[in-house]
């Protein structure tokens, strides 16, 4: 009952964070779609205003292949997202995460990439530090590093929605706080009193899952994304990614 109760608060946590929020995008010479929650450069042209509302016609884009809709099919119909489903579908299960929660976390962290390894060693689609797996008795051995282990997309996911099932518990009904200890550690949230660190990366971080979130949710005000597969890549571009301090509870 108590999680039932948390996941709605969740929910409602989550709508008044979209109100703040908005995210700017553009398609690459290449095909590939870049994020972020600032318009960093000419290139990004906002697609998505802060009530959650999605009009993917506001993008433009030098691509040809850039038509009406081309971000939305990015988020929705990425291979791997379809691929790895059945696994986030199990682990949201097993440790009561909410699945569009999970899928907006992995678009965020990794771009569904799980080979994706980050300038601070982080692993795999969910990025999960190897200190962070440790913790919760992931160990390496003669054959395999803690590294290596995480690079298993099973493992990964599983330790992701596991971290974010304790976060949930540690900040009931505050998904912004939630989110912000995915990124820069709980350690970072509670020596801010429990609020947002004032890090650009972490700042930038929480309105772009907020809102990947939002579009997951099959309520949504854009309404259900429908899986398929489609190409290409994710790049979410964070702002001040340099200036986020090393953390005590490292997580990205």
């Amino acid at each position: 009952m108590r999680l039932t109760v948390l996941l709605a608060g969740l929910a409602l946590a989550c709508a008044a964070q979209v109100a703040q929020a908005e995210i700017y995008g553009y398609i690459d010479a290449e095909g590939n779609a870049h994020f972020s929650a600032e318009k960093l450069d000419e290139r990004y042209q906002l697609f998505m205003h802060g009530d959650g509302a999605f009009d993917s016609s506001e993008l433009t884009a030098p691509a040809p292949a850039a038509t009406q809709g081309a971000i939305r099919q990015y988020l929705a119909q990425h291979p791997n997202l379809k691929k790895y489903e059945p696994l986030m579908m199990q682990a949201a299960h097993d440790y009561v995460v909410e699945l569009p929660l999970l899928k907006a976390v992995m678009a965020a962290e990794s771009g569904f990439n799980p080979a994706a390894i980050s300038p601070r060693g982080a692993v795999g689609l969910m990025q999960v530090m190897p200190a962070t797996a440790e913790r919760y008795g992931l160990q390496g051995d003669q054959r395999r590093s803690v590294s290596d282990k995480l690079a298993d997309p099973k493992t990964n996911i599983r330790l992701g929605a596991r971290y974010l099932r304790d976060l949930m518990l540690l900040f009931p009904d505050q998904l912004a706080l939630v989110l912000a200890s995915y990124n820069a550690g709980e350690g970072s949230v509670q020596k801010y009193r429990n609020r947002v660190p004032p890090y650009p990366e972490t700042q930038n971080y929480v309105k772009l899952v907020t809102q990947f979130y939002q579009l997951y949710k099959p309520a949504s005000p854009a309404g259900p994304l429908q899986t398929g597969s489609a190409g290409g890549r994710v790049y979410l571009t964070i702002p001040g990614r340099a200036n986020l301090p090393t953390r005590s509870a490292p997580h990205q």
